[in-house]
């Protein structure tokens, strides 16, 4: 494990390279997508920046609700501290910001979805190496298979062999951002991000199996609740729009989207 790396006084972490390399991959990947529809190639970066700040808003106040019993006697404070971030939260407000970037742009509908899907996956999965190289605590009940790991040095210390769940995350959602961008010429609009909602609600779900999670709800844990309602939305979304005729795109039909202007 490497949760940071020394270069002479600065100390890098090496989650938070991670990370970035997330957000320049999902850039990356937009801008193409963009380009493809159309659309200005700029506008992967300002869905980005968006994604970003409404990411760290919505993580925050997340993180203030669920310990407001620890936070209340100096909320405007533990609002602007550096500390405490939750996943779920920052996922929401990024998807807030988005749509609402979206609607300024014109460009309120199913295509944003689709354009969004592949990045989501695409950064997730290289988060995870972020998660993997830090040993931030993330990693599996304890397993003595052939592959099983501990993780002595990671920020989350454990001596005891474990699934390293970040490699199985970072294989399973970076083939689904694969299988999604070979598959983006060919479903209508919207598909693409039903089939995101159900192929990392699906993963989420199985590798909970074998997470330290608490469970809440049924035997449940809460990433388990979640991707339950994450697979249910898109799969009744699918099956909604198949009967219907409009999974896929008609033979020949033009981009979805006209050019546009920056």
């Amino acid at each position: 494990m490497q949760p940071e790396i020394e270069i002479g006084p600065l100390t890098l972490q090496t989650f938070g390279i991670c990370m970035a390399l997330g957000f320049v991959a999902a850039g990356a990947i937009a801008a193409k997508r963009l380009t493809e529809l159309g659309k200005p190639a700029d506008w992967a970066y300002e869905m980005l920046f968006a994604a970003l700040i409404g990411g760290l808003v919505g993580a925050r106040i997340d993180y203030l609700i669920q310990h407001w019993s620890e936070v209340s006697d100096d909320v405007l404070g533990n609002l602007f501290s550096g500390t405490g971030l939750v996943w779920f939260g920052g996922a929401i407000g990024g998807a807030v910001a988005v749509l609402a970037w979206g609607a300024w742009r014109g460009f309120f509908n199913w295509t944003l979805t689709d354009v969004a899907a592949v990045p989501l996956a695409a950064g997730y999965a290289i988060g995870r190496i972020g998660c993997q190289l830090s040993g931030d605590g993330d990693y599996g009940i304890p397993w003595d298979g052939p592959w099983a790991m501990a993780y002595p040095n990671g920020a989350v210390p454990t001596d005891v062999p474990v699934h390293p769940t970040p490699i199985y995350e970072t294989l399973a959602v970076g083939l689904l951002a694969y299988a999604l961008w070979r598959a983006r010429h060919r479903l209508a609009p919207g598909m693409l991000f039903a089939f995101y909602l159900v192929g990392t609600g699906a993963e989420r779900f199985l590798i909970e199996l074998i997470r330290r999670n608490d469970e809440v709800l049924l035997g449940l844990t809460q990433p388990q609740v979640i991707s339950l309602v994450m697979v249910v939305a898109g799969g009744a979304w699918i099956i909604a729009r198949a009967r219907r005729g409009e999974l896929l795109k008609e033979p020949g039909a033009e981009p979805e989207a006209a050019p546009a202007r920056s």
